[in-house]
């Protein structure tokens, strides 16, 4: 199981559905639609900047 259907799974099930999920990928074309389509709520690209991941995960986590 990758990471897209272990989202899906977590966003489907009422127990882990609120459990906000950040992507994080090679920039591939398509690749952010594609997990946010899956349910992620952020996608960031590699390599990770801490600056960068930190603010979307501050973000995210205003949203719960």
């Amino acid at each position: 199981m990758d990471g897209l259907e272990t989202t899906r799974r977590l966003k489907t099930d009422d127990r882990t559905g609120q459990v906000p999920v950040i992507a994080t990928a090679h920039a591939m074309a398509g690749d952010e639609q594609t997990a946010l389509d899956a349910g992620c709520d952020e996608y960031d690209t590699k390599p990770v900047e801490s600056t960068r991941i930190l603010g979307k995960l501050d973000k995210v986590l205003q949203r719960t």
